[in-house]
């Protein structure tokens, strides 16, 4: 459907649970689950999906379906995961800046806790000793990623530990008989080159020499999909060849097997997302011809936080005459979703319908304005089927807490 999508099922779903709505291909995300997990073959990769990127429970069942285990990175992600079906063992849990609390938590519903400051690590140290295993997340200095705000791998990124604090690290472990069974990287999003990952490879495979005891290496994710007509896009083909070959030659190096990880959030979902929206008005200024929609940066904020690009499809017009617009949201405040964009014709009332919106859209939303969030739709063997109700004002209000003046 990502790429020659059914126009007809989109309209068709508009007018039966109206805009603005989410849509998701469930053929897409199986599609793309399944080609990376052959890129890698014969390994047998495991792959975590990083469900902040979609977190719908139905999208989790149908990937868990398919073999994925999952990343989460709240403790909240861990019970959704758990919820819809993952075991406690399938779920990396690799959080960010939490508090020691919620390690805690993790640690009690039983799944991989992955460690990213050094903090952290001694205060699980001084808890937990050799009796429960977790995993490291280094920072492996590597600049990656296509905008600066999803690079994570950098000298200034808050993530993971400074691979120049390894012996620290070392010295943390040794002091509480700590029991490591992972290493990890992640460098960022958005990335083209093979050559980044084994780069991160061969920082990774040094490291691992100080850690007899491992059981597996996960290289996160970061794998660039298309975004507008003829994008470059990571060649995951020929990087699952170079980095199959050389996993096999440094496990011969370390003396037994290990399991290769990764996290693919974006690279699973992105292609199989459609948000269409509804044309409320054409706005002619001296400059600009705007089309205003029912919709705005509370639901979809890509465009405006990292710049990104979606392409945009008046499906209520496909073969319309070309023109030019400038496509913006209904929210009180700049949210321009596309300058310039050539478009057919648009009128008011036309469906319009963003491609690769399958990533970061409703799970980044909000209810900015008052504004309520949209429906989720998941086309599965052909038929739509409502997988989130379109939010109400009972539902913003309901956890307000009323106070007599």
């Amino acid at each position: 459907m990502s790429s020659t999508p059914d126009y007809s099922l989109l309209l068709s779903i508009a007018n039966e649970f109206g805009t603005p709505v989410y849509v998701y291909d469930a053929d897409t995300i199986v599609n793309q689950y399944k080609r990376l997990t052959k890129a890698f073959e014969p390994l047998h990769v495991k792959v975590k999906y990083a469900c902040k990127a979609l977190n719908n429970s139905n999208i989790l069942k149908l990937l868990k379906h398919e073999g994925s285990g999952l990343d989460a990175v709240s403790i909240n992600e861990v019970h959704l995961g758990l919820k819809a079906g993952f075991t406690p063992a399938e779920i990396l849990f690799t959080p960010n800046c939490v508090g020691f609390d919620e390690i805690k938590s993790a640690v009690e519903l039983g799944v991989q806790i992955n460690i990213d400051n050094i903090s952290i690590l001694e205060q699980f140290g001084n808890e937990y000793g050799d009796t429960i295993p977790c995993c490291i997340r280094l920072n492996p200095h590597i600049l990656a990623g296509g905008n600066k705000k999803i690079s994570t791998g950098h000298i200034d990124s808050k993530f993971g530990i400074s691979i120049y604090q390894l012996r620290h690290v070392l010295r943390v472990i040794k002091t509480y008989n700590m029991n490591i069974n992972g290493l990890h990287m992640h460098t960022g999003s958005d990335i083209l080159d093979a050559g980044v990952f084994l780069q991160g490879a061969e920082i990774l495979f040094d490291a691992a020499k100080d850690f007899p005891d491992l059981q597996f290496i996960d290289f996160g994710s970061g794998f660039k999909v298309a975004y507008k007509e003829n994008d470059i896009t990571t060649d995951i083909e020929e990087l699952g060849k170079a980095i199959t070959d050389r996993f096999l030659e440094f496990t011969k190096e370390y003396g037994r097997e290990l399991e290769l990880w990764f996290e693919p959030g974006k690279f699973l979902v992105s292609e199989s997302g459609y948000f269409l929206v509804k044309t409320n008005v054409i706005k002619q200024t001296t400059a600009t011809v705007f089309v205003g929609v029912d919709s705005g940066l509370n639901h979809l904020i890509r465009p405006m936080l990292y710049d990104s690009y979606h392409e945009i499809i008046n499906i209520s017009n496909p073969e319309g005459k070309q023109r030019i617009y400038t496509v913006v949201g209904y929210i009180c405040e700049t949210d321009t979703f596309g300058w310039d964009r050539k478009l057919s014709e648009v009128h008011e009332g036309d469906i319009l319908a963003f491609k690769n919106a399958g990533a970061y859209g409703i799970t980044m939303s909000s209810n900015y304005n008052a504004r309520v969030r949209p429906a989720e739709v998941l086309i599965y063997k052909g038929k739509a089927h409502l997988i989130r109700k379109r939010e109400t004002l009972d539902d913003m209000l309901k956890n307000e807490v009323a106070i007599n003046f």
